[in-house]
């Protein structure tokens, strides 16, 4: 039997230049290596009619809605991060929003944290999530936590769709993932999956 895709969501967390690129303070290197498997996971997922979440940060000039420890980042003489509008929050090159997508702004790490995300599933018969990006120890981790703790019956990270600062931390990660519950497939992988 072929899977619901309908049923399920593609997130793609933080591909965003001020993430990214080399120019960036914050910048990680290994996101640079996974933007092409995040884009193919993407054209995948318009192929099979999977709504796309591009989860991202646009944060107030000025600082006020990140986290304490990122509040540095925010004064005069810094560049600031992920500032809406600003060249580094847009997304790099090769990933686009399109209208039939879903774009969710957050300023934790988590996508589930003070948004509308779990909402906008069960509204739309989401129960099934797909997860890209970076980081795995921050934004990718804590919004799986929090999927498990929603009760999404399945939950998945590309492997070689996230990355972290070492492949250590990466893996770390993703154990602790799989204890939990969640599919740890390679894009290879699901990109074959039709069950």
């Amino acid at each position: 039997m072929a899977k619901d895709w309908k049923r399920t969501a593609l997130l793609v967390i933080d591909m965003q230049k001020d993430f990214i690129e080399d120019w960036s303070p914050v910048a990680l290197k290994a996101g640079k290596d996974i933007v092409p498997n995040v884009v193919k996971a993407v054209e995948i997922a318009r192929e099979r009619g999977i709504l796309i979440v591009w989860v991202v940060r646009e944060n107030d000039p000025l600082g006020r809605d990140v986290e304490l420890f990122r509040r540095h980042y925010y004064t005069d003489l810094k560049v600031k991060i992920g500032c809406k509008g600003s060249e580094g929050a847009g997304l790099v090159d090769g990933l686009v929003i399109k209208e039939e997508d879903y774009k969710l702004v957050k300023s934790r790490f988590s996508a589930f944290f003070a948004t509308h995300l779990h909402s906008v599933l069960q509204a739309t018969g989401i129960n099934n999530l797909v997860i890209t990006g970076i980081q795995t120890p921050n934004c990718i981790r804590q919004t799986v936590f929090d999927a498990v703790a929603l009760d999404y019956p399945q939950v998945t990270v590309i492997v070689d769709a996230t990355a972290a600062a070492t492949p250590e931390v990466h893996q770390a990660n993703l154990f602790d993932m799989k204890n939990i519950g969640v599919a740890t497939p390679t894009l290879q992988e699901w990109s074959e999956a039709n069950a």
